[in-house]
């Protein structure tokens, strides 16, 4: 059976789980990087894990077509950065009354 990749896959963002360690070393050894620790969160394309982020390293299959489900993956890794307290606050001035 050989796989043709779908045309529209469908793409799922999720933080990684304990049984993604061996799929996470071996897409680690693909792409020629050590794998990641800490929180990861992957990238699932039609069932397949094709890339994964933790905090500032990446790793992807090189043999498929990746950014932009990498830059999926920064865009949810920033979003899971704010709501975990680490929010960038603007500051508001105070208005003076003349």
């Amino acid at each position: 059976m050989s796989y043709l990749p779908s045309i529209d896959p469908t793409v799922v963002i999720r933080a990684a789980r304990g049984s993604d360690g061996e799929v996470l070393e071996h897409l680690a050894r693909m792409d020629s990087q050590r794998p990641l620790s800490g929180d990861v969160l992957l990238a699932e394309e039609d069932g397949i894990v094709v890339a994964a982020v933790a905090g500032d390293r990446v790793i992807a299959d090189p043999f498929r077509p990746t950014a932009n489900v990498v830059a999926l993956l920064h865009i949810h890794a920033g979003r899971a950065e704010r709501t975990h307290g680490r929010r960038h606050r603007v500051r508001v001035p105070r208005l003076r009354t003349a």
